[in-house]
């Protein structure tokens, strides 16, 4: 058998970072069993669903790699076929046409409401003949639910899960406009779509219940079931805005790596060790469903940051360098140019050593960007002293007749400082400032050989100009 999951979202808004990780999950698990990952995208809700959420989900999955083995199935697409399956369960006998009013409705559930009691459907039409249909009331139809014994569900994560059939009602399969309801939909889907493991936030489990009677109607082998935990908040209450990004484009716009991202989430809610930091094929070779946890997991974005700081340092320079480029040119509003790209292909693997997010890197590399006079931070401007400015003009005698290396550049400054009876930091801190505008970046003779003697020398006379 070939095991055959699916990720089904709603493209009614943002992606929600929980969607993301049962994406993951769904993935991983597909490519630890050699089988397949598949693509639905559920967007029955005419009213919400938009061209503009279904593309958002499109880039989520190729930012982060979690590539389909198909064309994505559109559930709108498949009216006619969810129509046949609910007429040939009428034919069978395990559904029927109902013809209540919204009026009869609307008392019904009125006497609940009364009685404090969850609505229920009667169940009046189950057993009368069409002929007794009251003009202009378009049927629905509605599965004839068992109505003893219970509907039991053996969960790949949650174990064994039951629920009384006395507390299901005949839920409504098609709408009177002919349409199919999620719960229908989905069991018509999966089971055409041939998936074998359906795997999802445990806030469907009672959905699977209904579910679950569909296929024993129609006589189809159930999928496993696996329900996922949800994410909170780090406070415990449901994931939302007021914690953080929750937004998975959100995570991207803000700086994190796709592979930090995914590393995160994989570790949120599942567990294999000691091991916290794993590469895509390692979390192919070690997931499975019997690593995941029962209990809800917590958020925690200063854990996220420190995983993506990990992903950072041990990413390829080039790579950074394009990401940071355009995080720039975006900030810009305007192209860099070659000489700028070039500093900054050159000190990336400096920065990426003090840097957690593209974000981070982008805003310390800006100083290779920024043409004079440089933008100066309070406490840089306050460096640039009588004194500093002395100092850096006899230094520059001396860095000229350097051949324009960091050795050389720093031997040059330990030299300076000695002669002078200075400590280094006396000397090449006010240089930091005037080179960067900043008290902060790498060592003050990578960033001098990255910018080059032109640029150098162009920077320390404008300091010394003001």
């Amino acid at each position: 058998m070939t095991i055959r999951v699916r990720f089904a979202p709603s493209p009614t808004g943002m992606l929600h970072i929980g969607s993301v990780r049962t994406a993951l999950f769904n993935f991983l698990f597909a490519r630890h069993h050699g089988g397949e990952f598949l693509l639905r995208i559920e967007d029955t809700d005419t009213t919400r669903s938009t061209p503009e959420a279904t593309q958002v989900i499109f880039d989520v999955l190729e930012w982060l790699d979690l590539t389909p083995d198909q064309p994505p199935v559109f559930q709108s697409t498949r009216y006619v076929r969810h129509r046949e399956v609910a007429e040939a369960m009428i034919a069978a006998g395990t559904a029927y046409r109902c013809y209540c009013s919204r009026e009869e409705l609307a008392a019904m559930r009125a006497e609940a409401d009364a009685a404090k009691k969850p609505f229920r459907y009667d169940s009046s039409w189950r057993d009368r003949d069409a002929s007794e249909a009251p003009p202009g009331v378009d049927p629905v139809i509605r599965l004839k639910a068992p109505r003893s014994g219970e509907t039991i569900v053996h969960d790949k994560v949650k174990g064994e899960v039951r629920v009384r059939n006395a507390e299901l009602d005949d839920m409504i399969l098609i709408r009177s406009d002919g349409t199919p309801t999620y719960l229908h939909a989905v069991v018509v889907d999966d089971h055409d779509m041939a998936i074998t493991h359906v795997i999802r936030g445990d806030d469907h489990l009672t959905n699977t219940f209904r579910q679950a009677q569909i296929y024993d109607a129609m006589g189809w082998t159930r999928p496993a079931f696996a329900h996922l935990p949800l994410i909170h908040g780090p406070d415990g209450g449901k994931l939302s805005k007021r914690h953080g990004a929750v937004s998975t484009m959100q995570f991207r716009d803000e700086g994190y790596l796709p592979e930090a991202l995914c590393n995160y989430l994989l570790r949120l809610g599942w567990g294999h060790g000691d091991s916290e930091i794993l590469s895509r094929d390692d979390q192919i070779k070690l997931f499975d469903l019997e690593g995941v946890g029962r209990g809800a997991a917590k958020m925690d974005y200063a854990k996220l940051l420190q995983v993506n700081a990990v992903w950072v340092r041990a990413a390829e320079p080039d790579r950074l360098t394009k990401l940071v480029i355009e995080r720039i040119e975006a900030t810009l509003g305007a192209k860099i140019g070659t000489v700028a790209a070039g500093r900054i292909a050159q000190m990336m693997p400096r920065l990426q050593e003090r840097s957690r997010t593209i974000a981070e890197l982008a805003e310390s590399s800006m100083f290779l960007v920024h043409e004079v006079p440089l933008p100066f931070t309070e406490k840089a401007a306050a460096m640039i002293t009588e004194e500093a400015r002395d100092d850096m003009s006899a230094m520059l005698l001396d860095f000229a007749r350097t051949d324009y290396t960091a050795p050389a550049l720093h031997a040059a400054m330990v030299a300076y400082a000695a002669a002078s009876g200075k400590k280094l930091g006396k000397v090449a801190e006010p240089l930091r400032a005037a080179l960067t505008g900043s008290t902060t970046s790498p060592p003050i003779d990578a960033v001098m050989a990255a910018l080059g003697r032109i640029e150098v020398e162009h920077r320390i006379f404008a300091t010394l100009a003001d």
